[in-house]
């Protein structure tokens, strides 16, 4: 079975290049060439640029054929107007990545299924919702068979960790240096993420899976945690104390913050726990790394490479925690006595 990866460079792409390789696939992948490859010798490529939409279009005619393209980088309908007219009938599965931000928030039921009514809040949910119509809509004409993908927070080598105040990796130098960290609301709702390999493992199951055509697959983590105990997770990591967590309303760091805390506000600030039942029946999808575990070997991929920043050298954390704990001080001193 031959396999063209659009992208392939990637968090997720990256470990599904790998895993496919390593079982002895067919793979080609597409992308720009301008970012590190971290794949083992096998994947042939294709150098340029989707977006260039003649230009792609005329390469993947000259290229295939395929069995299944993966496509990881589509972000707006046009990227998917154009994989529609360089695939159609010449494939016979696209497997796309979307998001869980598709759903939006906050969900009507909990766990998040498949069937939950897309509400996105973004720009981005937005657009991969309709990405997914347009897909489905080629499903539905038979120009290929597709499925599609929702990940949440993926992680993983090559990539950092998340957290309030968005991917610097200040975050985990202040946990080792046992430095105060802000947490968006009272750090008790929901939130669950998933290492690559396992995410990786879910598409892998998609390919050439007749289960899988026409169908929609929530692949995320199955450790729900408050974003306290997602903290103590990354300490524990980290081998450090548990750590000292500042917590500060969403709705204030919207005020004063919204490029750092863009991904709270939008997002993080919302229960996210999801049901990937059917990733699991259909796909064979596991989830096998722990939270910890799997931090633990995204943090020695930082140190190898020298990326974890000083926190010493960013005093942004500080400043605002220092502001808040004089404000709310000054909050409580004016309404003693109030309640009674």
């Amino acid at each position: 079975m031959k396999t063209l990866i659009i992208g392939g460079t990637g968090l997720i792409s990256t470990s599904i290049s790998r895993q496919l390789l390593e079982a002895g696939a067919d793979v080609t992948l597409y992308n720009r060439g301008k970012s590190e490859a971290r794949i083992p010798e096998g994947a042939k490529v294709i150098t340029g640029d989707r977006r260039e939409y003649a230009a792609f279009e005329a390469q993947m005619q000259d290229a295939g054929p395929f069995d299944t393209v993966i496509d990881m980088v589509a972000f707006s309908p046009d990227d998917a107007h154009s994989v529609i007219r360089a695939f159609k009938g010449r494939i016979g599965q696209l497997i796309f990545c979307s998001t869980v931000c598709a759903y939006g928030g906050p969900a009507v039921h909990y766990p998040i299924r498949e069937d939950e009514p897309r509400a996105p809040i973004g720009s981005y949910g937005a657009n991969k919702g309709k990405i997914e119509d347009l897909l489905m809509e080629a499903h539905a004409r038979g120009d290929f068979n597709v499925t599609i993908m929702r990940p949440s927070q993926t992680y993983g080598e090559g990539g950092t960790i998340v957290h309030t105040l968005g991917w610097n990796t200040t975050y985990l130098d202040r946990i080792r240096k046992g430095k105060p960290i802000i947490v968006h609301g009272d750090g008790s709702c929901l939130w669950a993420a998933c290492h690559i390999d396992d995410v990786a493992h879910g598409f892998i199951g998609a390919i050439g899976n007749p289960k899988a055509y026409g169908k929609f697959y929530n692949v995320t983590g199955e450790e729900w945690m408050t974003w306290n105990r997602y903290h103590e997770g990354v300490a524990k990591a980290l081998n450090a104390p548990a750590p000292k967590i500042v917590h500060i309303p969403t709705d204030l760091l919207a005020k004063f913050a919204p490029k750092r805390a863009g991904i709270s506000i939008d997002i993080f600030q919302y229960p996210s726990v999801f049901d990937n039942s059917a990733a699991i029946a259909d796909l064979g999808f596991k989830y096998t790394i722990s939270w910890v575990e799997g931090v633990r070997r995204t943090v020695a991929w930082l140190e190898e490479r020298g990326k974890i920043e000083n926190s010493d050298n960013d005093p942004f954390d500080d400043t605002v925690i220092a502001a808040w704990e004089r404000h709310s001080a000054q909050m409580a001193k004016e309404l003693e006595g109030v309640d009674g």
